[in-house]
């Protein structure tokens, strides 16, 4: 995430801010200048999200929209019961993870397809709870992805039910963006990878997907990840199936790229400890660099600075992982994947 000003007193605000501190100034994201624009700036083009009072949302609506909702929230279609409590605060957390989503989208310049409509095939977020039915049974809302419908369990918003799946999976964390980008990477897999070129190169990197995913998923279940599967996957869940690989790796590569722009927004670039070694430049903007191996190179350094910071203060490592020449190929897929389909 990079930085951003306060559009009046030029105060440093954060990504989700609404109101600046110092002088009060009521603001919003507006996606397509990315920056914070004043709500009183005369300009009658750009409008709040309607959802600004009921959860927070703080991105500007522009052009003409039946929702009168924002980019991010327009997609989505299915939402809770906001008369209880609860879910209105999950709710408000699950959207905010996604306006994250939704800001790296468009920084990739990934194609968003039609925005608006909840057909199959066309990206759209149902974000819904557990039921009891009239038996008295629970419903469970299952975590996934079909045809541009990816659904979201608003149960994850609560830090202790997440926590407690994070254990008992065995995964180093489990956060509600890691969720939301990895859902969009089916959707992205569907969209730029299966029935294109890219598919020959995918399987001779991530596996053969036509090989049966519920059997696939029980396997993995009953038997969890295989010894040693750190060595080629960046998760034990990515071991599951080639396309839970795939949106593991897209998740990651996420993540780093979303790392990295916040640490250079900070000037935050840790040294090599040898004088032989080649200094670590500060780059502008990671999701314009063609070269992957100068991303990865500057976010291992990263990651180790951030490792140390963290063991100082008595917190578990900020990123326990390593990334291997498997790994690091994988990587490099979903990197040009995404240079292609967003550079033409």
């Amino acid at each position: 995430m990079r930085r951003f000003q306060c559009p009046k007193c030029e105060n440093e605000v954060h990504f989700d801010n609404r109101q600046c501190v110092v002088c009060t100034t009521q603001f919003g994201y507006l996606p397509s200048a990315d920056k914070m624009l004043a709500l009183s700036g005369g300009n009658d083009e750009t409008y709040p999200c309607e959802n600004r009072n009921v959860i927070g949302c703080n991105w500007l609506c522009e052009g003409v929209t039946n929702l009168n909702q924002c980019l991010s929230c327009r997609h989505t279609t299915k939402l809770p019961d906001l008369s209880v409590s609860e879910n209105l605060r999950q709710f408000t957390l699950l959207e905010r993870a996604k306006r994250q989503l939704f800001y790296s989208i468009m920084k990739f310049r990934l194609p968003l397809y039609r925005s608006t409509e909840s057909a199959e095939g066309y990206l759209h977020f149902e974000l819904l709870g557990d039921e009891i039915d009239s038996e008295g049974e629970i419903e469970r809302v299952m975590t996934g992805h079909k045809q541009g419908r990816i659904t979201i369990n608003i149960a994850e918003a609560d830090d202790a039910t997440r926590e407690k799946i994070r254990k008992a999976h065995g995964e180093p964390y489990r956060t509600l963006i890691g969720h939301f980008r990895h859902e969009i990477a089916h959707f992205y897999w569907d969209k730029l990878v299966a029935g294109k070129q890219s598919i020959d190169e995918f399987r001779a990197i991530f596996g053969d997907e036509r090989a049966d995913y519920s059997d696939a998923l029980k396997v993995y279940y009953k038997k969890s990840a295989p010894h040693g599967w750190s060595k080629s996957f960046v998760s034990a869940y990515a071991t599951a199936h080639p396309w839970e690989d795939f949106a593991e790796t897209w998740a990651h590569y996420f993540h780093m790229i979303s790392g990295l722009e916040t640490a250079y927004a900070y000037g935050i670039s840790p040294q090599p400890v040898k004088d032989s070694a080649p200094y670590m430049v500060l780059i502008s903007d990671p999701f314009d660099v063609i070269d992957l191996r100068i991303l990865v190179d500057h976010w291992v350094t990263l990651t180790v600075a951030m490792n140390e910071m963290n063991r100082s203060i008595g917190n578990f490592d900020y990123y326990p992982f390593v990334l291997s020449d498997s790994i690091f190929r994988k990587l490099k897929f979903v990197h040009d994947l995404i240079g292609a389909h967003t550079k033409n």
